[in-house]
């Protein structure tokens, strides 16, 4: 070996040695280097010595190397690193102005928007629950022959005014008639239906048919009730789902739906305890009535009028934001938007939108998450309802329920829009995805097993101080306040992220298909699926076993979808960063 090399591994091996016993000596050891120019000197010193960082190498001490020696001057002179101030990391939570510019008004208009449908929510319940000979059996019927038709004809209708008229117009179009009728219902319609509602007829078609047909004749019997719960259930699927979502994915990217799609859903959230809380007052204040006044009369116009003045401040927000923020490069990208305007739209019929969206795997697996959730949720909630009447039959207590059971809800809502953004960061969008389906079946499980064991539970209900029913009814009601907690927080966001990186068409017409369609489906669904199992057995309660089968059934199914379309939105990512 050259004697030049052995000399350069000795002195290397003599000052790893002197380092590892904690002595170094002061002198350069440059005498062992001298014959070799191109080495560097180098002077180790008792205080910069500690410094050294040794990796793993072939000789002396396992562990100890020269090979990523760095020099001791670079070492002495890199500064540590400066801890961030309490306020300093409260500046970096904070959005920038450009971004707080769009996710407030954002915020405030779910707001408005959530205010509104759970008002909506509580009152069409009510009314065709405790309407004249009707039930929460007449629910499955309702959604299966008259939501699903009407959201099937709004789906055509929206897809032609897509192709006529500019997105923001569309808004307008489709909101306005929404406040109208509830205005309308409430200072019109309600006050004449025992003339407008043919109870006569009813009866006497009814006594001519088996009694299996109460639940379709109470819907016309109760027609303008049945209409008002359909308006309710399509301002979720329009307003909420298809176009405030579809606007909020127009004005925001995938990083920035990221981190505050679950957190402005929390000031969102706050409407359900305020809604909840306005109507429990609601119903209190009908209680406290003299006899012979129309309570519910009274009851609706301070309800209707909630709605109107919310869904006009949910009307100024989005004016404001086309005004000052769709116009703000800070805001939006400008080229996108000139580029979405000068393309032209590709019109096509219903037959051809459903081809279009059928032979795409992408909205394919979307629409299965938003049917399995409505299937899923409709399986357990008309059971739930259904004991919630036995144990409320007066209106006014069944209304108090719902306002306490909504404010609950987001109340737990808001704590799981702080969990989701920690769930997005550290787990990524598949297990956010994840949750929701889980959530479901493991409460579902709960809720069932009450049912199909409940002589089991009467010790513990009678240790609780209550009885079976209202257990039920109260675990029935947790099952819904975490399933509902865990879709707003969780699988709304996730879905609605989903839809960012589609070409504009599968963004508009594909929305439209997945939520104004896919949600009554689901619904629908879970209906159909309890119709026949209650044609087929004589009762929901025989039905019950065979319900919590095909619930978990739906979960698998979800499942699947969930993991396929992650992958997918991965890779449609990738795609668009490259």
């Amino acid at each position: 070996m050259n004697l030049k090399i052995i000399l350069m591994r000795v002195s290397s091996f003599a000052v790893l040695t002197s380092v590892s016993t904690g002595f170094v000596s002061q002198r350069p050891l440059n005498s062992c280097l001298v014959q070799n120019r191109s080495v560097r000197p180098i002077s180790f010193t008792a205080r910069n010595a500690p410094s050294m960082k040794i990796s793993p190498f072939s000789f002396g001490r396992k562990g100890r190397s020269m090979k990523s020696v760095p020099r001791m001057s670079e070492a002495a002179s890199t500064p540590e690193p400066e801890k961030k101030s309490f306020l300093k990391k409260l500046k970096s939570i904070v959005p920038p102005a450009s971004e707080r510019k769009k996710l407030l008004p954002l915020g405030l208009m779910f707001f408005c928007i959530l205010f509104n449908y759970t008002i909506l929510r509580d009152t069409k319940d009510v009314l065709m629950v405790t309407a004249p000979k009707s039930g929460a059996e007449v629910i499955p019927f309702i959604k299966t022959y008259v939501n699903l038709p009407v959201a099937i004809g709004f789906t055509a209708l929206y897809s032609k005014l897509c192709d006529k008229f500019e997105q923001k117009e569309v808004f307008y179009i489709c909101t306005v008639p929404f406040l109208i009728f509830f205005s309308i219902f409430a200072m019109a319609i309600y006050p004449n239906t025992m003339i407008l509602h043919p109870h006569a007829l009813v009866d006497s078609v009814a006594s001519m048919l088996p009694s299996s047909f109460a639940a379709p004749l109470s819907i016309i019997r109760n027609w303008s009730y049945a209409l008002f719960y359909v308006m309710a259930e399509m301002w979720g699927s329009v307003v909420a789902s298809l176009l405030f979502w579809g606007f909020a994915n127009e004005v925001t990217t995938v990083d920035e739906a990221k981190k505050y799609y679950p957190l402005f859903g929390m000031g969102a959230n706050v409407a359900l305890i305020f809604s909840g809380q306005y109507v429990k007052w609601v119903s209190k204040m009908r209680a406290n009535l003299p006899p012979g006044v129309d309570a519910w009369g009274l009851s609706l116009k301070y309800l209707m009028g909630a709605v109107f003045a919310s869904g006009g401040a949910m009307l100024s927000l989005y004016n404001y934001m086309q005004k000052n923020v769709m116009t703000d490069p800070n805001c939006v990208d400008q080229e996108k938007q000139a580029l979405k305007k000068t393309k032209k739209k590709v019109k096509m019929g219903l037959r051809e939108s459903a081809k279009f969206l059928l032979d795409s795997p992408y909205i394919r697996d979307l629409a299965m998450l938003v049917i399995s959730y409505g299937m899923c949720i409709n399986i357990v909630e008309v059971s739930w309802k259904a004991k919630l009447k036995q144990a409320f039959p007066n209106p006014n207590e069944y209304s108090a329920f719902m306002g306490n059971f909504s404010s609950a809800t987001g109340a737990v809502t808001l704590v799981m829009m702080l969990l989701g953004r920690t769930i997005f960061e550290k787990f990524g969008w598949r297990i956010a995805a994840l949750v929701t389906p889980t959530m479901i079946g493991v409460t579902g499980a709960g809720f069932f097993a009450l049912q199909l064991f409940a002589p089991a539970f009467a010790p513990v209900a009678a240790a609780l101080g209550t009885t079976p029913l209202m257990l039920a009814v109260l675990i029935g009601a947790a099952q819904n306040i975490l399933s509902k907690s865990s879709k707003y927080s969780l699988f709304d966001p996730c879905k609605e992220m989903a839809y960012i990186p589609l070409d504009q068409d599968s963004k508009t017409k594909g929305k439209a298909a997945v939520d104004v369609i896919g949600n009554p489906l689901g619904k629908s669904g879970g209906s159909l699926i309890q119709q026949f199992l209650i044609f087929g057995l004589g009762s929901l309660a025989a039905a019950t076993p065979y319900l919590a089968v095909i619930l978990f059934g739906l979960i698998s199914v979800w499942f699947k979808s969930a993991n396929s379309l992650a992958g997918q939105f991965e890779e449609a990512m990738e795609a668009e960063a490259a």
